[in-house]
């Protein structure tokens, strides 16, 4: 294979740590090939609670400069991409026992000076006797703390940014695994083996990036042959989605009696999501399940503030993921950093080898200008840092103009309907336009597979994201899997299959 093509640098793994640095490469000038084993954010990216947010407890483990820098990023994300991210107040009760409430109101007060908020609102105390939010909760809870965070649709946002970096001439291959790699002078012969047909291929590149997430160690291990290595810990985060539990539009962030906090989230319009867990995880991550004491755990631990609890047969869905977070040597799995760190390899004037462990999706952007610089210092800086003042696909419009969108959406396209506009837009932003096209009705865009899923959505997923399953469509690049019965997944099925017959013919 010496006519292997030459990249300047290759990335392992599709997660958004991978696709972010991918983006952020190809804008300035390098060449840029990115391998991930499955679907994009088929890993821990999809299984977060769901939050573009600081994170207020990381302050009770002193995590200033973590926090500091995710309360800066939030605002900017919102702007990047404001049809997948929004605005929302979070509602904490207090309650009695567990932190005092000076504790609360100082953390509270640090959270809204140290990260230049603009346009998120501040912190005010709620009296739960009068305000809305007190009505789904137990009446012994009288007072709260109100303050400002962001929801994220996690998966779509590691899409988003591996179709930018595609469009900007990144390869992305997906269902591609690393089986090897080898330093080879100044360069890396890296080997990909298609998960689909099994074909294997090699590519040069002068720099590896090890984005894999939970499995960066065993690409150290197994793709590099580096041994038996143990720098991650893994740990478990699982959550429940249950049936709306109250109408209001703001989330509860719930303090329970073992110290540990969950959230209580309005999801997908008609549901309530739970979450998340905190524990050691022993096993393979892609066998990751929710366990029944995580079940067990998250329903109590919800009843204690909900008047009515939240029983197992509420559950509608469940979803569980790995967090690779850098071993600190902490002693419990709540305490362990989520901080990230970016390991540099070179020996002897090597071909280089940079390794991500841990982050969160509200840093992933920071993070991928942190690797950059370190990869500009071994092969050469290119051009300039660029995304913190740029747009994702389809998010070309004002934060405060989502409302505004859909119902420019709902003009142009009337025979869609409320819903269906908006979780088009919600989606896809300013592009639902591209696959809708001419469209005079609803028979225009093809196929119904039910819930507004139309087969023009379903080729523009195949076409522009990577979609090759249902699970990808139904889990990670819509949520409608809550919404579809089997037999319409099955239906969905089998038309992908005929697409990709197709496209193989």
């Amino acid at each position: 294979m010496a006519d292997a093509p030459l990249y300047d640098i290759f990335v392992i793994g599709g997660g958004i740590n991978g696709c972010g640095i991918a983006r952020d490469a190809v804008g300035r000038g390098y060449s840029v090939y990115l391998a991930e084993m499955n679907d994009l954010a088929s890993g821990t990216s999809s299984a977060s609670t769901k939050l573009i947010h600081g994170g207020l407890r990381y302050l009770e483990y002193y995590e200033f400069r973590l926090v500091r820098e995710a309360l800066m990023e939030r605002e900017g994300l919102w702007r990047m991409a404001p049809h997948i991210i929004h605005p929302m107040r979070f509602v904490l009760p207090y309650a009695k026992g567990i932190r005092p409430a000076w504790m609360i109101r100082l953390g509270l007060f640090l959270y809204d000076h140290i990260g230049g908020r603009k346009l998120l609102p501040a912190t005010r105390t709620v009296d739960l006797r009068h305000d809305p939010a007190g009505k789904p909760l137990k009446p012994l809870f009288s007072t709260a703390f109100e303050y400002s965070d962001g929801w994220v649709d996690d998966a779509r946002l590691v899409a988003l940014n591996a179709r930018d970096a595609h469009e900007r001439g990144a390869v992305i291959r997906t269902r591609a695994r690393v089986v090897g790699a080898q330093r080879a002078g100044e360069m890396w012969r890296v080997t990909i083996e298609d998960g689909r047909t099994g074909a294997v291929n090699e590519v040069f590149a002068r720099l590896l990036v090890n984005a894999a997430g939970p499995w960066v160690d065993h690409v150290l291990s197994d793709a590099l042959g580096e041994g038996d290595v143990h720098n991650v810990r893994l740990v478990q985060g699982s959550h429940i989605v249950v049936r709306k539990k109250f109408d209001d539009p703001r989330a509860f962030f719930f303090q329970n009696h073992d110290g540990r906090i969950i959230f209580a989230i309005p999801y997908q319009d008609d549901f309530t999501l739970i979450g998340t867990t905190d524990r050691d995880y022993p096993g393979d991550p892609h066998d990751v399940r929710i366990s029944e004491e995580e079940t067990d755990y998250l329903c109590a631990a919800a009843s204690e503030y909900f008047a009515e609890p939240v029983r197992r047969e509420d559950i509608v869905w469940t979803y569980s993921g790995v967090r690779p977070l850098y071993d600190d040597g902490a002693s419990t799995a709540q305490a362990a950093t989520r901080d990230y760190v970016l390991r540099e390899e070179a020996p002897d004037g090597g071909a280089p080898l940079i390794s991500v462990f841990g982050g969160k999706i509200t840093t992933y952007r920071r993070l991928a200008e942190h690797a950059l610089e370190k990869i500009g210092a071994h092969i050469g800086a290119k051009g300039p840092a660029w995304t913190a003042a740029s747009r994702l696909p389809g998010g070309d419009f004002e934060p405060q103009a989502f409302d505004a969108g859909v119902a420019t959406l709902a003009r142009d396209y009337p025979f869609l309907g409320a819903v269906t506009a908006r979780r088009l837009f919600r989606l896809y932003g300013t592009e639902a336009a591209a696959f809708l096209g001419r469209a005079a009705s609803r028979a225009e865009l093809g196929r119904d597979f039910g819930h507004g899923l139309f087969e023009a959505e379903v080729r523009h997923l195949v076409a522009r994201e990577w979609a090759v399953s249902a699970d990808d469509i139904l889990w990670r690049r819509t949520k409608l899997g809550l919404r579809f019965s089997a037999e319409q997944a099955a239906q969905l099925a089998d038309f992908l299959g005929q697409l990709h017959l197709e496209a193989a013919a």
